[in-house]
């Protein structure tokens, strides 16, 4: 059932946001050179490795530096990535990896290797189900950049391993304890309407009670 919605879901989606990410292309190549999307490697169901379909929003190799996490004033993003960032454009690419069947709708985010290879064996199990495009962790987390930004912590991937990693893990965890057809179109539901909402007074820590107190209710 699962599989069947994504596929659904998915080819009608990307039938109907063609001429848009045709435009959002268009925008990309005049900002900055290099290719429209970025195929970075992520894990995937069972530790396979995928390349994840994104519009590109920072410049070209960008990953040559060798930091995987982001901070919301990175100087790597272009200008017309700052405006993909902030409304998670680039995420809606990932249809394609939906589609293909790397992904699916929902589920836990795919990480990049280092941020896999420090998994508990609890942890693991996250490995199990394909990727998603947004789960919990995603709606929680929607203003990720800012927090490594505001952390104080000099390098953003450590930052993201010590903010961010342990409560994403623990709610994507309890998704896979608890998902069904629901629960998904829940989470579809509560990523459309993050991604419209005002993000004004989105600089929150992890820790804050508020945020906490938001992701509880939606479980």
């Amino acid at each position: 059932m699962k599989r069947a919605f994504d596929l659904l879901v998915s080819f009608i989606s990307l039938i109907l946001l063609s001429p848009f990410f045709l435009l959002l292309a268009v925008l990309i190549k005049l900002d900055s050179p290099g290719p429209v999307f970025y195929r970075g490697v992520r894990v995937g169901r069972h530790g396979k490795p995928f390349r994840i379909f994104k519009f590109r929003s920072m410049v070209r190799e960008a990953e040559k530096s060798g930091v995987s996490s982001t901070g919301a004033r990175d100087a790597r993003v272009t200008r017309c990535g700052r405006l993909i960032r902030k409304y998670k454009l680039d995420e809606f690419s990932q249809l394609i990896n939906v589609l293909l069947g790397d992904m699916s709708l929902v589920g836990p985010r795919p990480e990049v290797q280092k941020f896999v290879d420090m998994y508990t064996g609890e942890e693991k199990a996250v490995l199990s189900m394909r990727p998603g495009i947004t789960d919990w962790a995603s709606i929680k987390f929607n203003n990720e950049g800012e927090i490594i930004e505001d952390s104080g912590i000099a390098d953003p991937d450590e930052a993201y391993a010590r903010l961010i990693r342990p409560e994403k893990l623990r709610l994507q965890l309890k998704y896979l304890k608890e998902h069904n057809l629901w629960v998904d179109l829940r989470i579809i539901a509560a990523t459309l309407l993050s991604i419209v909402s005002t993000r004004v007074g989105s600089k929150r820590l992890p820790t804050d009670e508020k945020h906490n107190n938001l992701s509880a209710n939606s479980m």
